[in-house]
């Protein structure tokens, strides 16, 4: 396959390991990622993990603002195959239709599930007990193509969109170069997805990061880890926002809402059936920490029975 000329498409880290095999694999003539963007306080302009990777490989790089108006030079390159994975952008029909052997995308679930920009958050914060890759050809519509293969995993009850990431880029990578041959040889399975069967992984809004404790323990701990270690899930207090990384599920009952047990490793907040006890946050303003450590110093008396998520605005 070094013969054969890719394109790739993508923007995050998650990419990251499917453009590494594919550097390894093929001749990748050209990546096409998101413009740089400004990041942290001081809003330093950064580029994207895979323009990074693709500088370091000497690849030439196109990052449009609109590739829907802007593709002519990814149309001069004449690729043999385009390949996304959460690149960011709808690919129109004219790049769609130009390489010999199509447009593959390698998106983290296992389709017609989750469609969408968030599947590895959203399977997590809905508490499903797989999820997978899928390896399909593109259309027009978001992640609605063929599917040309498939690869599943559990999701253990521990998993973290960081730790859940990390197995599925490693799954996407080593499952493309699996399927490639397959797609170049005409040889692949191609499978229309049931539209019945159809969910969405939409991207995550600010409003889906607050903690709702009016919930069941089960649903806020998968809540939480969904969103570990970005953006992460919030509560607030005393009018600060305090960010979420880690909890678990506690055994006593209480007010929902409320501060109701104080323990050497976390803070206890009833919960509709029951406590979640939240073991690592971030206070506003501060670093992430053990909330052992948060405790230090402060009034504990004072601390049990304040009601969360009760602004004062």
């Amino acid at each position: 396959m070094k013969n054969l000329k890719v394109i790739f498409m993508g923007t995050p880290e998650f990419a990251v390991p499917i453009l590494k095999t594919l550097i390894e694999n093929t001749n990748v003539i050209m990546v096409v990622s998101q413009p740089d963007k400004e990041v942290g306080r001081k809003r330093v302009l950064t580029s994207s993990p895979i323009k990074t990777l693709a500088a370091e490989n000497d690849i030439e790089v196109f990052t449009p603002h609109k590739i829907r108006e802007d593709y002519e030079a990814i149309l001069e390159k004449k690729p043999d195959i385009i390949i996304t994975c959460a690149y960011g952008q709808i690919i129109p029909k004219i790049l769609l239709d130009a390489p010999k052997y199509g447009c593959i995308n390698v998106h983290a679930s296992l389709l017609p599930k989750l469609r969408g920009g968030a599947p590895i958050h959203r399977a997590i914060m809905e508490g499903h007990k797989t999820t997978g890759i899928t390896i399909m050809y593109m259309d027009e519509k978001m992640d609605s193509g063929d599917i040309i293969s498939q690869k599943s995993i559990e999701i253990e009850d521990n998993d973290t969109l960081e730790s859940l990431s990390i197995k599925l880029k490693t799954i996407g990578a080593k499952l493309l170069i699996e399927t490639l041959p397959s797609i170049i040889e005409g040889t692949n399975d191609r499978t229309k997805q049931d539209e019945i069967e159809v969910t969405y992984g939409y991207i995550i809004k600010k409003e889906d990061e607050l903690i709702d404790f009016d919930r069941n323990t089960k649903e806020i701990y998968d809540h939480i880890r969904g969103l570990n270690p970005n953006p992460g899930a919030y509560f607030i207090l005393n009018d600060k926002k305090i960010k979420v990384y880690d909890s678990k599920k506690g055994n006593t009952k209480g007010p929902i809402s409320t501060i109701n047990n104080i323990y050497k490793d976390g803070i206890g907040i009833g919960t509709k059936d029951g406590e979640i006890i939240l073991t690592e946050i971030k206070p506003e303003g501060k670093n992430r920490l053990n909330v052992k450590d948060f405790l230090n110093g402060l009034d504990k008396k004072k601390l049990k029975g304040m009601v969360v998520n009760d602004r004062k605005d």
